[in-house]
């Protein structure tokens, strides 16, 4: 990992330059990200359990898959990597919305992300890689809201940020129809 570069961007996504990912992390600079989210037809989104050994948020719950473009990647081909590399899911994307946010982390990282969210609906299991992921589930949205709200602890920083804005889309957008 120590040698993976990310896309530093300005507020708008433009690139600006490159830098190694933990460094981008260690001095909180904004960085071009994607975020997945898979839903089954049942309508129940798929979660993902951060393998214990990652180096943040190791066991907690989180959206489908997540991650960064590799300079000249495009969001959505890095998004479909990602997606089959920790849940090893082959799924063509759709492109939903842009989001960034900020945030700090306990451990002194920091999630400054212009990030990319993509979307599908797939039936396929995943198999996850178990260095990425140690577990998964599909859960429907009012239960995750539920246990989201009850055990905020349980998830991930940036999937208790992010998903508000998320199901704000699915509600201005007709549900999973989009994907």
């Amino acid at each position: 990992m120590a040698d993976i570069q990310v896309i530093l961007v300005d507020e708008h996504d433009t690139p600006t330059g490159t830098m190694e990912k933990l460094e981008a992390h260690r001095r909180g600079l904004r960085h071009r990200a994607i975020s997945v989210y898979v839903f089954n037809r049942a309508g129940e989104l798929l979660l993902q359990r951060r393998a214990a050994g990652k180096y943040h948020c190791g066991g907690l719950w989180s959206n489908t898959c997540c991650g960064h473009p590799y300079p000249d990647e495009s969001a959505k081909h890095a998004a479909e990597r990602r997606l089959r590399e920790e849940m090893g899911m082959e799924v063509e994307l759709h492109k939903l919305f842009e989001f960034s946010y900020r945030l700090e982390l306990a451990n002194g990282m920091v999630e400054n992300e212009y990030g990319h969210l993509f979307g599908a609906v797939d039936e396929q299991p995943p198999r996850p890689d178990p260095a990425e992921a140690d577990a998964f589930r599909y859960v429907a949205l009012p239960e995750l809201e539920a246990e989201m709200a009850a055990h905020p602890a349980h998830f991930t920083p940036w999937f208790l940020i992010c998903y508000p804005t998320f199901k704000e889309y699915l509600r201005e957008n007709g549900a999973i129809a989009v994907l």
